[in-house]
């Protein structure tokens, strides 16, 4: 909402800007979107290492952490 609000303040201000604007931001949004599923991927790969890393220490850690009590 707060994007098209600006878009029509600059639509206003000076509309051949507010037109260029639309037409740029598909492209530019199609440009990006491989970086998008790289950091996606990237972050997903990076977790794993992470538990891998982590899970000599969780298991050494026992159950008991997590155990409900029981009243």
């Amino acid at each position: 909402m707060v994007k098209f609000l600006l878009w029509l303040i600059l639509l206003f201000i000076c509309w051949p800007l507010a037109v260029l604007a639309l037409i740029l931001y598909p492209i530019v949004w199609l440009v990006l979107l491989p970086f998008r599923l790289i950091g996606v991927a990237v972050e997903g790969v990076l977790g794993l290492i992470r538990s891998i890393l982590f899970l000599p220490a969780r298991v050494l850690r026992g159950p008991g952490r997590f155990r409900e009590t029981k009243n």
